[in-house]
């Protein structure tokens, strides 16, 4: 009588597809989702569910020589920028001075303003100086301000700045007044903000009928506008702002850089971190000697936060949010220092003293080098043995860009990452399959992939066959 033969215990899966690529969660690398990423750089969600090579830039006129200390935007098209003392504008492709002898170490703040002035001004102020004003041609002091202020707004028809730890604001219409008083509601006025930690102002934010107004370590909101209805209340003692470069705000919400992680805020409810949660590795490494070159902004569609990592001294990673998906990108090779939009164009100001507009497939002529590592896959016993087989991949790889495959046995670290091949470039959309050896990827209990390469490259899905090995 013939044995019957010992059953296998080797498990031939179904090939395993991934077609939603999420964005990257820096969370326990074994409890996130199967589309997120553990880690990645200059990666997008502009393709969602694919993932793709970040945008681009471009050079506006020439650098600086120094660190870019404030961009502004005069009527929403015209944008200027102050670097090494000098307020300078961008005009025909290139930048001409329009004041010199300034602070060369104050970030600057801008708002434009009509009222009582023959048309649109935009105002700046940083706090050392005294405040500025450009009328389209010109830049003078704003005559009447206050010395030493800083954040400058204009909120119902007022001209709002902060010194020290009071709040000023000019009579309602007229910017040049901010001391004569009549004894009207059109009257300037004064108020404190005290706190009892004694923590100054450092930010100030305009909202629908309301100013937000920042300490440190605080939030408090100013409703009303005259002086017979104004009135602040306290929002939490718990968060504030890093610096006023660090708040901005995106369809009615709120989005504020703390130094322990990034907050949203909508009103009625203290401020909260959840939504940032996958990123907040990050804003746990923040270098803190450097933690006022932090900067937020928005194109109208993403939120990007400018930060410096571990022990750069400067910022270095840029943590785009992406509203519509809830999912987090991190683009590098970039160290912005201020951010500003404009009607069509979204721009960033470097520690470097460039002033770059984004878009575009290279970095002003230079190829986008990106990558993307998913999360340790294992069998669905930890404790087994598996193996990867075959793989294939749906991408665009157009001329010019490379798209090279890694696998890792490990669950983490970039020590024994192992080639796994490459994919040439083609006219469209490609399926490539890529065949493994067993010492590419010999027994483990996890496996990792990493996808890199230049150029603008977009990944739609990711097959792989895997073998389940007996627990021994």
């Amino acid at each position: 009588m013939a044995l019957a033969k010992w059953p296998s215990r080797v498990k031939k899966l179904p090939t395993i597809s991934i077609r939603e690529f999420r964005g990257i969660n820096k969370l326990d690398p074994f409890s996130i989702g199967n589309g997120d990423a553990s880690d990645m750089k200059n990666i997008t969600s502009d393709k969602y569910p694919a993932f793709s090579t970040r945008p681009g830039f471009s050079l506006l006129g020439s650098s600086f020589s120094f660190p870019v200390k404030g961009l502004g935007v005069w009527k929403n098209n015209e944008l200027h920028a102050v670097s090494n003392g000098a307020w300078n504008r961008y005009s025909g492709g290139t930048w001409s001075s329009l004041a010199s002898g300034l602070n060369t170490a104050a970030e600057w703040s801008f708002a434009n303003f009509d009222g009582s002035f023959p048309g649109i001004n935009l105002i700046g102020a940083n706090g050392v100086d005294p405040i500025k004003v450009y009328d389209g041609a010109t830049v003078a002091n704003l005559a009447g301000a206050p010395a030493n202020g800083n954040y400058i707004i204009n909120y119902m028809n007022r001209a709002f700045c902060a010194v020290g730890n009071l709040l000023q604001a000019s009579e309602l219409n007229i910017a040049t007044n901010w001391t004569t008083i009549v004894g009207n509601d059109v009257d300037p006025y004064t108020i404190s903000v005290d706190t009892t930690d004694g923590e100054t102002i450092n930010a100030l934010k305009p909202g629908i009928g309301h100013v937000t107004i920042f300490k440190p370590n605080s939030m408090h909101e100013l409703f009303g506008s005259d002086p017979s209805n104004v009135r602040i209340e306290p929002i939490t003692f718990e968060v504030g702002a890093i610096n006023n470069k660090s708040v901005i705000t995106l369809n009615g919400t709120m989005y504020i850089m703390h130094r322990t992680g990034i907050y949203r805020y909508g009103g009625g409810t203290k401020p909260s971190r959840d939504f940032s949660q996958p990123v907040q590795w990050y804003m746990d490494n923040l270098n803190q000697t450097a933690i006022s070159k932090c900067c937020a902004g928005t194109d109208g569609q993403k939120l990007y936060f400018s930060i410096p990592v571990s022990s750069s001294t400067t910022t270095d990673t840029v943590l785009v949010y992406d509203p519509e998906f809830d999912a987090w990108s991190v683009w590098n090779d970039f160290t912005a220092l201020h951010m500003v939009q404009t009607a069509s164009t979204f721009h960033f100001g470097m520690n470097d003293g460039k002033v770059i507009q984004l878009g575009g497939t290279t970095d002003n002529g230079a190829a986008i080098t990106w990558e993307r590592i998913s999360k340790p896959f294992s069998a669905e016993q930890m404790s087994r043995k598996i193996r990867w087989t075959r793989m294939w991949l749906v991408a665009d790889v157009p001329a010019g860009s490379t798209l090279n495959v890694y696998v890792s046995p490990s669950a983490t670290g970039n020590s024994d990452w192992v080639s796994a091949g490459s994919i040439a470039p083609q006219t469209g959309v490609q399926s490539a399959r890529i065949i493994f050896t067993p010492q590419q990827t010999a027994q483990s209990n996890y496996m990792r992939v990493k996808f890199s390469g230049t150029g603008p490259v977009t990944v739609r899905e990711w097959d792989r066959d895997e073998i389940d090995f007996p627990i021994v």
